[in-house]
């Protein structure tokens, strides 16, 4: 049963024809209507999220399917101690396919291997994001028309963001990609993220001077330090503001540069940069929702569902 539990689970072909289709619903959603009509869709969150659990479900229901939803860890069998493998079996009595966020690194992953539908990991503590990662991956062809030649710069926790390990790990495949890692010292990316760097020869400099890059970078991927992964309210606390993107700090950046950001943010990029041209993180948003629903098309497709 094929299911969606990182990036790399996908070949760089499969990325391009899922792209190609978020395209085509976006330029004609009446073809796809009742594409999943009489399909259910079972999003399993036992972390909180607002973009990523709503885009799953409205791309359901604009594919003309249902949707059986769990908001909460509290809300389900969980807290009476089911594992995530019982989960698992159980929700795929009743739906065609699970979208799952989860605490846990790896409980996607359980999910999958006891699942008899497909699953997709919708984020699953500081490892792996691979559906954003795909909504990214549409906002980047959207606004720039191409991965290759591109200097992507990822700003803030590059040590606990998902997100920011998803796309390294995509955008790593396609040639003459540039990588800028402005963080603090405590929050780098993890070596084993540098290491497949170094091995695929792919070129990437580390930094702790925003400003200093600025005027390199075809994209500037924006996170906020995560509260939620700290194990002491102190640390967070002194990091927290490390970068702040202000209109003043664009001065030096291209005019063509695209701000993103997966969201929320707390106050690592000021509202004043919103009506900026350049800001591309509300049509990330609206791109996640196209790029789930060309996802799971495929997936049932794959599992003979529709």
């Amino acid at each position: 049963m094929r299911s969606l539990i990182s990036i790399l689970d996908l070949s760089v072909q499969e990325i391009d024809e899922l792209i190609d289709t978020a395209c085509d619903i976006i330029e004609n959603p009446a073809k796809y209507a009742e594409a999943c009509r009489g399909r259910k869709l079972a999003t399993l969150f036992f972390e909180p999220s607002t973009r990523t659990r709503l885009s799953f479900e409205a791309a359901m229901y604009e594919l003309g399917g249902n949707v059986l939803s769990v908001s909460s860890a509290d809300s389900s069998s969980a807290a009476k101690g089911e594992s995530v493998a019982d989960t698992a079996k159980t929700v795929s009595c009743y739906a065609d396919i699970i979208a799952m966020r989860h605490p846990k690194e790896g409980a996607p992953y359980v999910a999958a291997k006891n699942a008899s539908v497909p699953v997709i990991n919708a984020g699953d503590g500081g490892h792996n994001h691979p559906t954003q990662t795909l909504a990214d991956l549409l906002t980047i062809r959207r606004e720039k028309g191409r991965f290759d030649g591109l200097t992507v710069g990822f700003c803030g926790d590059l040590k606990f963001g998902r997100t920011v390990h998803s796309l390294i790990g995509a955008m790593a495949r396609y040639p003459d990609v540039r990588f800028v890692l402005i963080s603090p010292e405590e929050l780098k990316l993890p070596s084993y993220e540098k290491d497949v760097l170094k091995q695929k020869n792919i070129p990437y400099v580390q930094t702790t001077d925003l400003m200093e890059v600025m005027p390199e970078l075809d994209i500037l991927y924006m996170t906020r330090v995560q509260r939620e992964r700290f194990f002491n309210e102190e640390d967070y606390l002194r990091l927290k503001d490390s970068y702040v993107l202000e209109p003043k700090k664009l001065a030096a950046a291209r005019q063509d540069l695209s701000i993103m950001h997966p969201l929320p943010r707390v106050n690592e990029i000021s509202v004043a940069i919103d009506s900026d041209p350049r800001a591309c993180y509300f049509k990330q948003v609206l791109n996640g929702k196209y790029i789930r629903m060309a996802l799971i098309l495929k997936l049932l497709k794959e599992a003979g569902r529709i």
